[in-house]
């Protein structure tokens, strides 16, 4: 028997909100939601998987409407154009995120030189300080 679970509960076991759900399949981002006999929505672990990737996708800055393009892709099957066109889409957004990252590693190398310089300063700052209140008068 496969689980499924509510809109609430799957709200909760993503970390968004129910509304956001609810937009991210009115959208097309995830496909139409299995219904109980109560009509009433039913995630399956498959949709929890795939709401999960598309965390990533975004956390890593992939836009919102290549995220549809790529759910496009991914409902028309695992054809050869299909998968060639998600792998393509896949590969520029790791080199983009590639990219991203090298800039963030020189910014927070700059960061950590300039904290080590203050720190350097604030030494030099404490020794002055002590030398002029211990100086013979």
């Amino acid at each position: 028997m496969t689980t499924s679970m509510t809109i609430a509960q799957a709200a909760e076991a993503t970390g968004l909100t129910v509304h956001t759900l609810r937009y991210y399949e009115r959208i097309g981002l995830l496909d139409p939601v299995g219904r109980g006999a109560n009509r009433h929505r039913r995630f399956c672990q498959e949709d929890l998987n795939w709401i999960a990737f598309l965390q990533k996708l975004k956390s890593t800055g992939l836009p919102l409407r290549a995220m549809l393009h790529y759910a496009r892709l991914r409902r028309q099957g695992n054809g050869i154009d299909s998968l060639g066109q998600r792998r393509a889409l896949l590969q520029a957004h790791t080199l983009a995120v590639q990219a991203t990252l090298t800039e963030l590693q020189g910014n927070l190398l700059v960061l950590q030189q300039k904290i080590a310089l203050y720190g350097e300063l604030e030494r030099q700052a404490a020794v002055d300080q002590y030398m002029a209140h211990t100086a013979p008068q």
